[in-house]
């Protein structure tokens, strides 16, 4: 099983995926493929090696990188192999990936032992037929996402050199699960993406340095090494190190319940851990870990089964939710925290201030969870539709609509003009953002976000052990909790306060989301 782990560099954090043990070989994935789907592959192909797979800037972890050439790109992966360059290693570039290892060769600090490029002629093939992504700029309509799918699709299925015409031969054709991995390493960030792609593209022609060789199958590989050079070892990763001020950094976590993604901003002041709603990842609550990390050390957690996190399968409930965030306290050697939780993250950070007391200071719930049972059976049955994905891609539509209705009505599948709200749709990039969280999630989605539809905050609340403050802005669809609320907590634990907005939605007004913000940090303290 490859371990993600991320390394920060000058340009940005790099993602890599480790496995096996023995001399190292070091990878770096191309562009029509996932890191993950090429480091079980090498590791399957190459038993008793230690595999390192890089993703390059503009794919997956390492979307976040913005490059403009070649060799800063090339620049950025030879700083995240510091950690295996010093001894003696292997290197194999994939697809348009192979542009990069002319400038890789001179910034590493000692030359490989061999140099295999891993389906070069069918990247050549591409750019000979002038073969260029589709305009990924995300659109309302969610169409970008549609059009990614099928230009990687085609890659796998048409001969690169005749690309209106299905291939006969080459590697084997990518099953639905292996597909959906390389659409979602391209769909972060699609437009860096396809500028990847036009870079390698540019320079592939100096691909073809002496002393290499040209495999076009994974299974052709070890032939290409030829023998390993060092005894090698299990290589550990170097612990991934914060970026400056409050630019939000990610890291994994390895805890008691799992693999956790986390994404965090801020190195002073007392920590806050920000719990999000169910469903997608913690990408959308930037605007929060990024605004309280002016003046704390703010860490956000993917769940188990959402985002970037590990998808386990397991029986999902607020109670278990808070357990994991107290598995993630431990492992990051955390006694005790501040906790800002919305939705389902305010569920289970009254979970945590009722079961956890000693690991909590102040709690903010935003807008937790207070329906009537018949409302919740409702949302329970109706809520959460089959996201599977489609190897024709049609479950991307299916996930952009459900997102972008929800923001138009509550619950989303109450299309009637009594169930319309008033915040406005979200531009494209906003809903990107959220389309992108679910997908990532995959078939496991819905166990937290039914955890918070099912949780019964009503009794928990009159057994709050810490101070805490309920919010909710104007618009919310939970903003019932503050007046259902207000009776309910012992005496003085509990503070209702409306906020002036909901900050982390797509484009708040400004000075409403500072004023929310205020208030959050006022209480915090």
């Amino acid at each position: 099983m490859s371990t993600p782990c991320y390394i920060t560099t000058g340009e940005g954090q790099v993602r890599t995926w480790l496995s096996g043990e023995g001399p190292v070989v070091v990878a770096v994935a191309g562009l029509t493929t996932s890191g993950s789907v090429l480091s079980a592959e090498l590791s399957s192909a190459l038993p008793g090696r230690c595999v390192v797979v890089v993703e390059p800037p503009g794919m997956g972890g390492s979307a976040a990188l913005d490059v403009t050439s070649v060799e800063q790109a090339a620049q950025a992966v030879a700083e995240s192999l510091g950690f295996v360059s010093s001894d003696p290693f292997a290197l194999i570039a994939q697809d348009l990936s192979a542009a990069l290892v002319p400038a890789l060769l001179s910034a590493l600090p000692s030359p490989p032992t061999s140099t295999v490029l891993l389906g070069l002629e069918r990247a050549e093939g591409w750019v000979s037929t002038q073969t260029t992504p589709p305009d990924l700029r995300p659109r309302v309509d969610g169409t970008h996402l549609n059009a990614l799918w099928c230009f990687l699709r085609d890659r796998a299925l048409l001969d690169p050199h005749a690309p209106s015409l299905p291939s006969g031969s080459g590697p084997a054709l990518p099953d639905t699960a292996s597909l959906n991995e390389a659409f979602l390493s391209a769909a972060v960030e699609p437009e860096r993406w396809a500028v990847a792609w036009s870079l390698c593209a540019a320079g592939l022609s100096a691909a073809r340095p002496a002393s290499v060789h040209i495999v076009e199958l994974v299974e052709q590989v070890p032939d290409a090494l030829g023998t390993p050079i060092g005894a090698g070892g299990r290589v550990a990763p170097p612990a991934t190190q914060p970026r400056p001020g409050t630019a939000i950094w990610n890291q994994y976590v390895d805890t008691r319940s799992g693999r956790v993604h986390l994404r965090r901003a801020g190195s002073r002041g007392r920590p806050v851990l920000v719990l999000s709603t169910g469903g997608g990842s913690s990408a959308q609550f930037a605007p929060v870990i990024c605004g309280l990390a002016e003046s704390r050390t703010v860490f956000a957690m993917d769940y188990l089964g959402n985002g970037l996190s590990e998808k386990v399968e397991r029986e999902v409930t607020a109670g278990t939710l808070a357990r994991e965030a107290v598995d993630v306290l431990d492992a990051l050697g955390i006694d005790e925290v501040d906790v800002w939780g919305s939705h389902t993250g305010a569920c289970v950070g009254l979970e945590l201030g009722v079961d956890f007391p000693e690991r909590v200071g102040k709690l903010v719930l935003e807008a937790p969870v207070m329906v009537t049972p018949e409302f919740r059976r409702e949302l329970l049955e109706r809520y959460f539709p089959d996201f599977a994905p489609d190897h024709f891609g049609l479950h991307l539509q299916h996930v952009w609509h459900w997102r972008r209705d929800m923001f138009m009505y509550w619950p989303w599948y109450r299309v009637d003009r009594s169930a319309a709200r008033g915040i406005g749709v979200p531009g494209a990039q906003g809903l990107h953002l959220y389309a992108v969280g679910i997908l990532e999630s995959g078939t496991t989605y819905s166990g937290a976000y039914r955890a918070g539809f099912s949780y019964d905050t009503r009794a928990r609340l009159p057994d709050l052990k810490r101070p805490a403050i309920l919010t909710a802005g104007p618009h919310d669809m939970l903003a019932n909790a503050l007046e259902d609320a207000a009776s309910l907590a012992p005496e003085g634990m509990l503070r209702i306060l409306p906020t002036p907005t909901t900050m982390w939605w797509p484009d708040p007004e400004p000075q409403a989301a500072a004023e929310t913000l205020a208030l959050y940090r006022d209480f915090l303290g």
